[in-house]
């Protein structure tokens, strides 16, 4: 039995992504710009301690990824969280997790745009500068909207291509860094004595390195077999993403003598592993990562936009799909264009902290929706999660525990988000 609503809307997109596209969508959505610019961060608020906090953030998000594994499994339509949250609690939410998953994505990609210009000073140093920089921002992101706009299949070919090409020197530094480590031992290092505020914003920011596979299951609409393959990417990713992370933080703190002040922290043990043409291929790495991390988000978050359109929630301008290449072109350079914007006058700590503060938030909402679904749709799952109530109510847990502790002061966006939000639905209420 398939379930994805009481009347699933009629769409014309074209199912050309397989599984092994789909895990590739998932790894491209998850590394980004986060491999490359937390590992200093945790090393500066946690020390060597950073290697753990890496691998409890692995374990915590797990719990998350479990849900959200069983609940995409019940659903074959465009939507990603936005679908699930509608469904399992109606309307309201639905729209409000919408719009933060929106935000989300928004600010993780300005965040990767931001850090595409930090490593592309590693060849150009004068990439920072006013004028460099949003030409820079305009061409990295327009021409992936360009891409996208062309065809689905055209923008998943894209994102294998860079799903390996980022990996291929990922690999290559968390494999010379060990043998290295092993050869001749870790550096000394500064003592760093985390307190609990510093353990709590490490596993937010942490949240911002791992989140970003609910991305690669919004276009479910143009999956081959969604109910199937969706469970099997999440688990591959996750497993694939925590081994790299972990390698890669253990890298960071046992050769860099002062990680916390490293820009570029890859470049830098590459540097010490491999010489000069070392960071020149870690920052060539990080380019390619960004870029394909910003390509997979502008294939899959269109599509949750278009799903919102498709049901009445957002004005029916977003679920426009062009003639000849059957893409939702207007959610497509919408979205293209706000990631523009807020890359401009936004910085990458503060759009990281956004995106990861605006992601827990719906993250706990997709937890509670999996008990939900359970009972409106018993014979849905393609997924079924052993022990899936106490897994979601961990996973709510632990978004909710997180959440509290994070200030909150500084988050306009946020706000305002949620207000839009509420807006959009008393609008689109009073309509119907």
């Amino acid at each position: 039995m398939e379930s994805v609503s009481p009347n699933p809307p009629r769409h014309d997109l074209v199912r050309a992504i397989g599984r092994w596209s789909l895990v590739a969508l998932v790894v491209n959505s998850i590394i980004g710009s986060g491999v490359f610019g937390l590992p200093s961060v945790i090393a500066g608020l946690l020390g060597r301690a950073s290697v753990l906090a890496v691998l409890l953030a692995g374990a915590a998000i797990a719990i998350v990824m479990a849900c959200f594994a069983e609940v995409a499994s019940q659903f074959t339509d465009p939507g990603g969280p936005y679908l699930y949250v509608r469904t399992a609690f109606g309307r309201l939410l639905g729209i409000q997790v919408g719009w933060l998953a929106w935000l989300v994505r928004i600010a993780a990609m300005a965040a990767n745009a931001n850090l595409f210009v930090v490593y592309l000073g590693e060849f150009w140093t004068e990439a920072r500068q006013p004028v460099p920089r949003l030409l820079i921002l305009t061409l990295l992101i327009g021409i992936l909207a360009a891409i996208n706009y062309r065809g689905v299949r055209v923008g998943t070919h894209v994102s294998d291509t860079f799903t390996v090409a980022k990996l291929l020197p990922l690999g290559l530094v968390c494999v010379a860094g060990a043998f290295y480590l092993v050869a001749h031992g870790a550096v000394p290092a500064a003592k760093v004595i985390p307190d609990g505020k510093a353990w709590l914003h490490a596993l937010v920011l942490l949240v911002f390195a791992y989140g970003g596979f609910e991305a690669a299951l919004m276009p479910m609409g143009e999956a081959k077999d969604p109910r199937r393959d969706a469970a099997f990417a999440v688990f591959a990713a996750l497993g694939l993403c925590t081994v790299i992370y972990v390698l890669i933080q253990w890298n960071v703190v046992g050769l860099l003598s002062d990680p916390g002040h490293s820009e570029r922290p890859l470049a830098d043990v590459a540097r010490i592993v491999m010489g000069h043409s070392g960071a020149a291929l870690i920052a060539v790495g990080a380019l390619v990562s960004v870029y394909g991390n910003i390509g997979a988000n502008i294939l899959a978050i269109p599509r949750m936009t278009f799903a919102l359109a498709e049901r009445g929630d957002f004005p029916s301008l977003f679920r426009a799909v062009h003639p000849r290449f059957r893409t939702p072109y207007f959610s497509i350079l919408v979205f293209a264009l706000l990631i523009w914007l807020l890359a401009l006058f936004g910085s990458f700590a503060g759009n990281a902290t956004l995106s990861a503060v605006a992601r827990l938030s719906y993250y706990g909402l997709v937890c509670a929706a999996l008990p939900v679904l359970r009972k409106k749709q018993p014979h849905a799952a393609g997924f079924r999660l052993p022990g899936g109530v106490i897994f979601a109510a961990l996973g709510m847990l632990l978004c909710f525990g997180l959440l509290v502790q994070t200030d909150l002061s500084h988050s306009l966006i946020l706000v305002a988000t949620i207000g839009l939000a509420f807006v959009n639905w008393a609008v689109v209420a009073h309509r119907t």
